[in-house]
């Protein structure tokens, strides 16, 4: 009975994660680039003091701006709906990128959700707020930026390109996603963070593969 189960639990795994990523609208295909090569975080300043980069990373991407409402409401629906499913992979991250004038609040923050969430997953930056503009305006998305602040998240991919849809049949290019709207980020957002993390753990079983075979 004990060697049945066993034998169970390594057949079943590998077809329940084939059907969660599989769950995703566009079924293993890539999700699209729409912006190349957007500019790295590399130089802007953490809480603790470790770089951070997208590189290597995917990434979801958010600018919060000044404001500690905005700061809250939008990464607790975030958190809620999309990163707490996907902490698990260790190329995962969460950046957001912030003035350094929010850097106190930011701290704050992050102290007072740490017993309802995995904050210290979470990644806050600080920079200029011309840097914060730079590096919005390498997205070349058709959303604003206000003082700092959007309430749209972007994913950026290992090789810093900004990856969306560009045949939704609701928006026709989406290029981020409105963290204000639980029923987007529940939809849309985490349909194509489950397509993008599928892509690569295909393409890293596929190198893994070639490099036995050699």
């Amino acid at each position: 009975m004990k060697k049945f189960l066993v034998l169970l639990v390594l057949f079943a795994l590998p077809i329940i994660a084939y059907m969660f990523f599989a769950s995703g609208q566009n079924n293993f295909a890539k999700l699209p680039v729409l912006t190349p090569e957007v500019k790295d975080v590399s130089k802007f300043e953490s809480l603790d003091g470790e770089p951070i980069s997208l590189e290597d990373k995917i990434s979801i991407v958010a600018f919060f701006g000044k404001d500690l409402d905005n700061l809250k409401g939008n990464t607790f629906n975030l958190d809620q709906k999309i990163l707490e499913k996907y902490y698990e992979f260790k190329d995962f991250q969460f950046v957001v990128v912030l003035p350094q004038e929010a850097r106190e609040e930011a701290e704050k923050f992050k102290e007072e959700f740490s017993g309802i969430s995995e904050t210290e997953k979470w990644e806050f930056i600080f920079g200029t707020s011309a840097q914060v503009e730079e590096v919005f305006e390498s997205f070349n998305t058709p959303h604003q930026l206000n003082n700092t602040y959007t309430p749209y998240v972007f994913i950026v991919d290992k090789d810093l390109n900004l990856r969306g849809r560009d045949e939704d049949e609701d928006f026709g290019k989406v290029y981020g996603y409105d963290s204000r709207s639980v029923a987007e980020l529940s939809d849309k957002m985490n349909d194509d963070v489950k397509v993008i993390l599928a892509e690569y753990r295909l393409a890293l079983k596929k190198n893994n593969a070639e490099r036995k075979n050699n």
